[in-house]
């Protein structure tokens, strides 16, 4: 009996159910055009006989394995992962399955798992990409000739896109510092190449001209989305003769390296630097002080995304490429106070640091 399973074909569905081969496949392929009582009938025939398809020349036949590949920098942040579980859910709910893949932030290395996700037919992709895509890398997304989602970019502009509003969040967070009289404001963020920096950087500016103000230029890295790179830069300049009196982590994985460096460099929070985060996380929540933070909501990015590319697999969209953008909002919390007085001279956390545990 398990012999005759295994052998099983489509046909003698097609005989047990007294319908033609074509008419099983349309069943089997969720065809529209198959009656209710027909497909009742197919379906009955296929449970009876215990037939199950093979998945891999199904795919070939109507061209769709029923899979979306994702490309993000790392799954273990907690941001990423919101986004993960929520495209997931609206996945897995139309009957596609995801398949997810870390690029580690490597340009080549997101060359070669999209290259991968071709080979294996996937029906569509949603990437994040880490580094700018131009010139070649535009012309290989091109080429890969699948429908594809930009997570947090704007280009290629060919493409559908789902971004969060990085500039008013980033606003609204250099106006609050600035409206408690701060004015060395650092801001760390990536590559200005990339959208989210791009952004962060023209509300950070924004927020400064409407008050007839401008920033420093030497408070300002636009480098890395990293935390290392976070570490780096904030204990550069907190060992600065003038350090400044706020910092602003433009990156949704870069606090712990700010937070790092600031306890490296003994200053206390607030009262010697303020701290703003971007992307809510329990680091952000449960550290003492809660961190402020520029938010948006992750999950919302990832049920879109998937929505737009299950409308592109299904040939619902139009030709003409969707650009979503979601708010951001601006979280206070305790991380933010009024600036130091004009006679601070350096930290003023050691002996409160010395009186803790």
């Amino acid at each position: 009996m398990e012999h005759r399973v295994a052998k099983l074909t489509i046909r003698e569905v097609a005989r047990a159910a007294g319908v033609s081969v074509g008419t099983v496949s349309r069943v089997l392929n969720d065809n529209a055009t198959v009656q209710p009582e027909i497909r009742r009938t197919v379906q009955k025939a296929i449970a009876d006989l215990g037939y199950s398809p093979n998945a891999v020349a199904q795919s070939m036949r109507i061209r769709s394995t029923h899979t979306i590949g994702c490309v993000i920098r790392e799954i273990n942040i907690s941001q990423l992962a919101a986004f993960v579980r929520a495209a997931h859910d609206v996945l897995d709910e139309a009957g596609f399955s995801l398949l997810i893949s870390n690029s580690e932030g490597r340009r080549e290395r997101e060359f070669e798992l999209l290259s991968r996700l071709a080979r294996r037919r996937t029906d569509g992709v949603m990437i994040g990409p880490y580094t700018p895509i131009t010139g070649d890398f535009e012309n290989f997304l091109r080429d890969l000739d699948t429908p594809i989602v930009i997570v947090d970019r704007d280009q290629p502009d060919w493409a559908d896109a789902v971004m969060a509003d990085h500039a008013h969040g980033m606003r609204l967070a250099t106006g609050h510092l600035l409206d408690l009289g701060h004015r060395r404001i650092a801001l760390l963020t990536g590559d200005a190449g990339l959208y989210p920096a791009r952004e962060r950087l023209r509300g950070f500016h924004e927020a400064y001209a409407s008050r007839g103000l401008s920033a420093d230029p030497s408070l300002i890295h636009a480098m890395s989305f990293l935390p290392a790179a976070g570490f780096r830069f904030t204990s550069a300049m907190l060992g600065q003769r003038d350090p400044p009196t706020a910092v602003i982590s433009g990156g949704i994985d870069m606090l712990s390296g700010v937070l790092r460096a600031i306890r490296a460099r003994g200053f206390a929070i607030p009262g010697d630097i303020s701290v703003i985060a971007s992307g809510h996380s329990e680091l952000a929540e449960l550290f003492s002080p809660a961190i402020a933070v520029i938010t948006w909501d992750q999950a919302e990015v990832g049920r879109i995304a998937a929505g737009m590319l299950l409308d592109r697999v299904r040939k619902l969209a139009t030709d003409k490429p969707r650009h979503v953008l979601l708010p951001a909002e601006f979280v206070i919390r305790p991380s933010v106070g009024p600036v130091p007085s004009k006679d601070f001279a350096g930290p003023a956390s050691v002996a409160r640091d010395e009186r803790c545990p």
